[in-house]
């Protein structure tokens, strides 16, 4: 055994990299995932990915150890990435036996029901905004509003012969304006924690850039709705015949939404509506327990224990008959999410690797130089926020290194402190769903079933927002100073 002094190596000759060697391992992992996706195409979250950011993590560990910082150290730094991330993990492994349940109990089904009754085909991804966008404004999770009614209108697309990857990005749009307008989500506290900000002063100013945001987001998804005929009827019919599709399967989300509402933790929350799934699917639909058990060795009340155990730890497989149902209730379990903690494990690692060495500070520092003005601070800010959501992986350290790094200039120049977690909000938050290896963005690609990569085109909310921040800091709007006017005069 390694004795544990030996990897202490001291410290006292660290420096900091060269922008050439800082670029070697960032340069890596993006010939590397390009490489892959070329390879494998959608399939590459399946394990190239891993891979990638795995060998450049090493590789960066190697330059790191070139300028001084021990490997001890390394270690350290990763295990410290990788603890900010397991929050996240639990959640996904959560919301995969919440899938398993609520496509056990029919509460999914029921959803689509509903949905193929209430909605239509001409309107559909503008309304789906608009739901996301005031459920997630209500509990301050996007999380929580993708794994659940998410789930259930990625349900009702399916079921119309619309865009998964439109209905994704409409997803996606209305969540993250909610959960960056509201004063119950975390990210929103934490930007304005690392920016020294008023909460209720920093809500009140985000909505300055967001709802135009949004406005500019629904004309776009009204724009792709498709006009035309469409039937539900048969569906409906078919699935009324089939499963209850009255109120009793909406309990388990009605317990989500209202947990939290009431603030308990988003995995306490979603499992607690994974539970939920499994009594309502016992209490309605036990014969189907029982047989999706496939156990005749077992009593009746074991067989429905073990038909729920495996739906939350393996997923549900549905076998109705009819194809398309069945297809879309074959789901979930903690196993279906496997491939993502993997990929959120390692790049964490590598996040946490480059960080240590101060690949990210090395990277950040001369885009910090260059803010001279309101609309090149501004700029600055978002182009490091971006940058270090996909090297860091974890849209918290996206919110927070830039936040401290940012936060002298930004009083040098005199402007508000909500100014700083406003833009901080508009660029770190809803970018992170962009990319695919960052937590958020395998979250959601895991949740709904849509590569990152596949909606991103068309999540116009968090795609427009970075630059509706930078539009109003060259335009000089709302460029609030400490002494209360707008910054006009360094605004270009």
């Amino acid at each position: 055994m390694t004795d544990p002094t030996s990897e202490k190596i001291s410290n006292s000759g660290l420096q900091t990299p060269t922008i050439g060697w800082a670029l070697v391992p960032i340069v890596l992992l993006m010939v590397m995932l390009a490489m892959a996706y070329y390879l494998y195409g959608d399939e590459a979250a399946l394990g190239a990915n891993q891979l990638a950011l795995t060998f450049a993590a090493v590789v960066g560990s190697l330059v790191g150890r070139k300028f001084g910082v021990s490997y001890h150290d390394m270690r350290d730094a990763v295990l410290e990435s990788v603890g900010t991330g397991l929050s996240a993990i639990f959640i996904l492994l959560a919301v995969g036996s919440l899938i398993g349940t609520w496509a056990m109990s029919g509460t999914l089904v029921a959803m689509v029901y509903w949905g193929l009754q209430l909605l239509s085909p001409d309107y559909f991804y503008f309304t789906v905004v608009l739901i996301c966008a005031i459920v997630a404004l209500s509990i301050g999770s996007s999380w929580t509003v993708a794994g659940t009614l998410g789930v259930g209108l990625m349900g009702v697309s399916e079921q119309m012969g619309l865009n998964g990857a439109i209905t994704a990005g409409a997803i996606i749009s209305g969540a993250y304006f909610g959960d960056k307008s509201s004063p119950l989500s975390d990210t929103t506290n934490l930007a304005t924690a690392a920016s020294g900000a008023d909460l209720f002063t920093h809500i009140r100013e985000t909505l300055w850039t967001s709802v135009p945001t949004l406005g500019a987001a629904l004309l776009l998804f009204w724009l792709l709705g498709q006009p035309g005929d469409f039937d539900a009827s048969l569906i409906t019919a078919s699935i009324a015949q089939e499963f209850n599709v009255g109120i009793v399967p909406f309990f388990p989300l009605f317990l989500v939404l209202g947990l939290a509402v009431m603030r308990y933790p988003p995995f306490l929350t979603i499992f607690m509506g994974a539970l939920a799934g499994g009594v309502v699917a016992v209490l309605i639909n036990a014969q189907a327990v029982i047989v999706f058990a496939d156990d005749a060795s077992l009593t009746a009340g074991l067989a429905l224990i073990k038909g729920v155990w495996t739906a939350m730890s393996n997923g549900y497989v549905s076998d109705t008959g009819n194809v398309g149902v069945d297809a879309f209730l074959s789901r979930g379990g903690m196993e279906s999410m496997l491939n993502t903690v993997w990929l959120i494990l390692v790049a964490l690692a590598f996040g946490g690797i480059v960080d240590r060495i101060g690949i990210l500070d090395r990277l950040l520092s001369p885009i910090l130089a260059a803010a001279h003005t309101t609309g090149r601070l501004v700029s600055a800010l978002v182009v490091s926020t971006i940058s270090t959501n996909i090297l860091a992986s974890d849209q918290y350290i996206a919110i927070v290194l830039p936040g401290k790094l940012f936060q002298k200039v930004f009083k040098k120049l005199r402007l508000r402190p909500e100014v700083l977690s406003r833009a901080l909000g508009d660029s770190a938050t809803v970018t992170s769903a962009l990319v695919p290896w960052n937590s958020c963005g395998a979250y959601m690609a895991a949740t709904l079933g849509v590569a990152t990569m596949s909606y991103l085109p068309f999540a116009f909310f968090n795609l427009l927002n970075p630059l509706m921040t930078i539009m109003f800091a060259f335009g000089g709007i709302r460029m609030l100073t400490v002494d209360g006017d707008e910054e006009d005069s360094k605004a270009g």
